[in-house]
């Protein structure tokens, strides 16, 4: 199985986050943005990351990528069976990838995207609005929300969050990290779901990267 994209995007390390606590193993092809390879642009017609394939089976978007993986290997069950408990894995599962992840882009994008790799100014006015102005309320939400097992839905570990943690990744890259004595339950939970070798690794690579290039994202 291939996963085309770059572990930097939230969604492509979501997809790798979730085959591994799967015991699936896949191969990520890496992918820039609007790639033109043509392995990926015929599984991901729109040229967004990212993209899977298996065998003569190809689709993009990582929603639907995880219910594929969790359909072929039901367990462990990262989507919960019961009515109500899937639906509360696939609300947090659009949370994290719409909410979330718009407050994270803005930041992300025009402090390491644009200047890093496209080699363009950003706009880090917009991304200061986002760390100061957007970005607070998002935690507070989250931090009244996490139940004291530490797992968004049954007590357990499910794709809410995987989902959830993944643009804290992002956030961490840019220096934005967690007040702990302001939303303690959230730094916690980040820290245990990042700890997890299935997304520390992938952690690890891309803080490797900036090291090595001796990029510092702007703030």
């Amino acid at each position: 199985m291939i996963v085309y994209g770059s572990s930097m995007s939230p969604f492509v390390r979501k997809v790798l986050t979730f085959a591994a606590e799967k015991g699936i193993e896949v191969e990520l092809k890496p992918q820039g943005l609007q790639s033109d390879d043509p392995e990926f642009r015929a599984a991901s017609p729109f040229g967004l990351m990212p993209a899977f394939r298996d065998g003569d089976f190809a689709i993009s978007d990582s929603s639907a990528i995880v219910a594929y993986l969790e359909a072929i290997k039901p367990e462990p069950a990262l989507i919960p069976a019961a009515p109500r408990s899937r639906a509360q894995a696939i609300w947090w599962d659009e949370v994290a990838d719409t909410v979330f992840v718009n407050c994270m882009r803005k930041m992300f994008f025009n402090r390491v995207v644009l200047p890093i790799f496209l080699k363009r100014e950003g706009d880090l006015a917009e991304a200061a609005h986002a760390e100061v102005h957007e970005l607070p309320p998002l935690i507070d939400f989250l931090e009244a929300r996490i139940p004291d097992s530490g797992f968004l839905v049954d007590d357990r570990l499910t794709l809410a969050d995987i989902a959830m943690v993944q643009p804290f990744v992002n956030f961490l890259h840019v220096g934005a990290s967690i007040d702990a004595e302001r939303h303690p339950k959230v730094a916690d939970y980040i820290a245990k779901i990042h700890a997890r070798p299935s997304i520390a690794q992938w952690i690890a690579k891309e803080r490797g990267f900036f090291e090595k290039a001796g990029n510092v994202p702007n703030r």
